[in-house]
């Protein structure tokens, strides 16, 4: 369970704070910035000499344009071309790489890599040591620069020292991942509350449903191809490289035209949530597809990204007998080449 927090949990008061709901949480992320503990996500660390040739026959993304400044979105498939789990991959030096993921897939990605890993000089493990905290809001970057001492990085990609990195990510308001040492992390927290309201990390994961950005969780996974999730539209998918495991699939379905479903952004009416693969049905009652992801936005709204059959995408649909209001994704269904993302500096 996570913590919750109030605007004024940081005045010296004996009398305990009544929680706020996820509403007025999301709330205070329009026109605040607010901090937030990201425990949904960790870091898997792939190090050693071959850790870059290693990587570079799993996964979707270009290793070598992690180089310290680009930190480009990747995957890891199955041979059948489904994802195992979606990351986003960052070099902290020569030799060491870090996946930013759902912590609840490290473990299965970790097993999954180790059958390959025995052929490499390569370390493979969960980075337990290492905290993750999210700031939102539009003096975000400002805080950072001031109280971190760290030029804050453009979209995907990531500033820092020994001891800070900072990613950027994608959404409304502009919005920074911080990676530290997990005995760093409570000094840090603090220091960052003077000017950043705590709250749940639930605000993260709807800015992630604002950016049509989906991360996958355990019982999603080997279901989707990455295309899918629109991942090659958000310069996840290299298919300027070599062979990687699923690779013939998932090129063979960009390159034919197969993709036959695709992560949509939508609202529902009222405030109750769906759980993860509910049916999204048409007017006939036909499942057409399944909710991803689900959160409720700053006004007591369900925002939901789904993935749907591509027929279906201007079809009216509910979801549980509720009005499923499509919103508009905030990058075009067009293929985005990490190449060319790292070349524009």
């Amino acid at each position: 369970m996570h913590d919750s927090y109030t605007p004024a949990a940081r005045d010296a008061s004996d009398a305990p704070s009544a929680p706020i709901s996820p509403q007025a949480q999301a709330r205070l992320a329009l026109d605040n910035t607010v901090s937030m503990e990201l425990e949904q996500l960790g870091v898997l660390e792939i190090s050693g000499t071959d850790a870059a040739k290693f990587l570079q026959g799993q996964t979707s993304a270009q290793v070598t344009l992690a180089d310290g400044d680009f930190a480009p979105l990747t995957c890891f498939c199955s041979p059948k071309g489904r994802m195992l789990a979606n990351a986003q991959l960052m070099r902290v030096e020569e030799g060491r790489l870090w996946l930013i993921m759902p912590r609840e897939l490290r473990e299965e990605l970790k097993n999954h890599l180790a059958k390959f890993a025995v052929f490499y000089k390569v370390e493979i493990q969960p980075r337990d040591d290492l905290a993750l905290l999210g700031l939102i809001g539009n003096n975000a970057p400002l805080l950072v620069e001031s109280r971190l001492d760290i030029v804050p990085p453009t979209l995907w990609r990531q500033a820092g020292n020994d001891r800070i990195q900072v990613l950027r990510h994608p959404g409304p308001r502009p919005r920074l991942l911080i990676c530290l040492a997990a005995a760093s992390k409570d000094a840090i927290k603090e220091t960052l509350a003077n000017q950043a309201t705590p709250v749940d990390p639930g605000v993260w994961e709807l800015q992630d449903i604002k950016a049509g950005l989906a991360w996958l969780s355990a019982s999603q996974r080997d279901t989707y191809l990455p295309q899918m999730i629109n991942w090659e539209a958000l310069g996840g998918i290299s298919f300027k490289k070599g062979c990687y495991t699923g690779q013939e699939v998932v090129a063979r379905a960009h390159f034919r035209g197969q993709v036959k479903k695709r992560l949509a952004r939508a609202q529902l009416e009222g405030d109750a949530l769906p759980a993860i693969g509910d049916a999204v049905n048409d007017a006939q009652g036909k499942r057409q597809g399944e909710v991803f992801k689900a959160q409720l936005d700053a006004y007591g709204q369900v925002e939901i990204l789904a993935v749907l059959t591509t027929k279906a995408l201007a079809e009216p649909l509910t979801v549980n007998g509720l009005r499923f209001k499509r919103l508009k994704l905030p990058y075009a269904l067009e293929r985005v080449d990490p190449e060319e993302l790292a070349a524009q500096g």
